[in-house]
């Protein structure tokens, strides 16, 4: 839902407003901000099964630590930040943020192997 307020709203600035019979045909014909939050939710709805499967295999396999637990904070601030820098087109910060985030949800997956 985060990442869907500035789509809705960019999608309520058109001319026509919120067309809720056709949304997928107005949000492809949206440009500037507009377009920016809709790539930015489709990323979101992207990274969002590697963080699920990461927490999964934390959660099945027993581990119990702090860094667990941080890894998690990491990727969901790292997600709202992405947001915050896709929106304002700030390239190489959200390319960082995308990073952190990708590299927390990773993490999330070996953390069994390390024993953490």
């Amino acid at each position: 839902m985060f990442s869907k307020t500035p789509l809705f709203r960019a999608q309520l600035k058109t001319s026509a407003g919120y067309d809720n019979n056709h949304p997928r045909e107005q949000q492809q014909a949206l440009e500037g901000a507009g377009k920016r939050a809709l790539a930015a939710h489709h990323n979101q709805i992207e990274s969002f099964p590697i963080f699920a499967a990461g927490v999964l295999v934390a959660s099945f396999s027993g581990v119990t630590s702090a860094v667990v637990s941080w890894l998690a904070i990491a990727y969901i601030v790292s997600r709202i930040a992405y947001l915050f820098f896709y929106m304002k087109n700030i390239a190489m910060l959200r390319t960082l943020v995308w990073i952190i985030g990708y590299a927390s949800s990773l993490a999330l997956i070996c953390s069994p192997a390390w024993g953490v």
